[in-house]
């Protein structure tokens, strides 16, 4: 038998339970933006109007990650961590509520929401990434890339929110990445899980 007490204590057994939860959370988060970005390419495609279908496309969005934030605040455990999960819940939801009223503006007012979403939120995710980093979960550069990333492109897509001619062209590509982000994480969470099940036999 192995010195490791990862899968006998108390905590070994709670890190287990917040792996899988996670893992489970993070693998159907990510397949859900990529089946997203695919319906929003041939609703929006390269138009210069939002059409309901793109409107109801993006409120939904924001709705998927507020879903997900809500369900990952119940599997981890109080702290600094949590309180970030449950503002990022509350942001999306927010930014849903925002993306109704932006688009039945214009199409550069709800670029702009989501902009500052993606900025704000990625923000968030790496903060979270940050605090999740240990022998437990890991390093969690997925999580810390993806939301590093979210962080810039919402810059970007704010400057590109003020131009002549703003397209939502680009969200499907946002989409895919934080999806493929999303699934690599899930992966290196069952990895994790493998591993420190080695090492207790």
């Amino acid at each position: 038998m192995s010195t490791s007490t990862v899968a006998s204590t108390p905590t070994g057994q709670s890190g287990a339970g917040e792996r899988s939860s996670l893992l489970k959370l993070f693998l159907t988060r990510g397949i859900l933006a990529v089946v997203w970005a695919l319906a929003f390419a041939g609703v929006q495609g390269d138009h210069e109007d939002l059409g309901a279908g793109a409107v109801v496309l993006l409120v939904v969005y924001p709705l998927i990650d507020a879903v997900s934030s809500f369900i990952d605040y119940r599997a981890t455990p109080a702290g600094s961590e949590r309180q970030v999960t449950a503002f990022n819940g509350v942001l999306s939801t927010l930014a849903a509520v925002a993306l109704v009223i932006a688009g039945a503006g214009s199409l550069a007012a709800a670029f702009h929401v989501f902009g500052v979403w993606a900025v704000i939120s990625g923000l968030a995710q790496v903060i979270v990434g940050v605090r999740r980093r240990g022998p437990e979960l890991g390093k969690q550069w997925p999580t810390l890339i993806s939301g590093g990333l979210s962080f810039l492109v919402g810059i970007t897509y704010n400057i590109q929110a003020a131009g002549d001619h703003p397209t939502l062209e680009v969200l499907s590509v946002y989409a895919t990445g934080g999806g493929v982000w999303f699934i690599l994480q899930a992966l290196l969470l069952g990895w994790k899980s493998r591993q420190l099940r080695a090492q207790a036999v």
